[in-house]
């Protein structure tokens, strides 16, 4: 199946976990058809988060972001070479009018592909990984079949994320399918919080405090 040449291209390159989605994105025109990637983050890097994120988590931060960036890059070449185009979507990049929203949700492309849930606290929980993760998507027409949404309750029993949240910017809502992250989580308050008291660490465009406490991890 092509699906699974794909998915091993990308698994040999060190991607973490592949999946494929058809989505009713209309910004795409008819690529429709999402490839997510994961890439686990380093337990080791995201445990010394305390109270603050830590100059090496930053650097672990944007390392993975350009690694992804790489890897959606491959694959879509990948599927050109098999005549077929595609898009990518950066793993963070805000678009122009929308300051805290990237051109598609990787979140929602990732859950759509069966890969795992949505949190309290808005992250993307791997059903393996946790929310340790880093995520990117790519649109294609290549028609690819993935193994259907993640529809299981994830994140259920705990607030550990909302009682850690330093800036009381997770409202402590569960995920449900159409919820508005706004009625979950405020990226304004997260945003401004972590630019005025972690502006001295990567100039305050990280935290991973709500990550690293999250149990699934465990």
């Amino acid at each position: 199946m092509f699906e699974q040449e794909l998915k091993d291209f990308l698994l040999s390159k060190g991607v973490s976990d592949v999946g494929f989605a058809l989505t009713d994105n209309s910004d795409t025109g008819d690529l429709k058809y999402a490839v997510s990637i994961v890439v686990r983050l380093s337990d080791a890097i995201i445990d010394e988060i305390t109270d603050e994120p830590t100059p090496t988590y930053f650097n672990h931060y944007r390392t993975v972001n350009a690694f992804i960036d790489r890897m959606l890059l491959e694959a879509g070449l990948f599927l050109q070479s098999k005549g077929y185009n595609y898009i990518t979507v950066a793993a963070s990049q805000s678009m122009p009018g929308t300051p805290f929203n990237g051109r598609y949700s990787h979140k929602e492309s990732a859950r759509k592909a069966g890969l795992g849930g949505i949190g309290k606290n808005s992250l993307f929980i791997h059903k393996e990984y946790g929310t340790r993760v880093r995520l990117g998507t790519l649109f294609t027409d290549c028609p690819l079949q993935g193994d259907g949404e993640f529809t299981e309750d994830i994140c259920t029993g705990c607030d550990r994320c909302v009682k850690a949240c330093p800036s009381g910017a997770i409202l402590g809502t569960p995920f449900e399918i159409g919820i508005k992250r706004e009625e979950m989580f405020s990226p304004a308050v997260c945003s401004e919080y972590m630019k005025k008291q972690f502006h001295h660490i990567g100039r305050g465009v990280v935290c991973g405090i709500c990550m690293k406490v999250c149990p699934y991890n465990k």
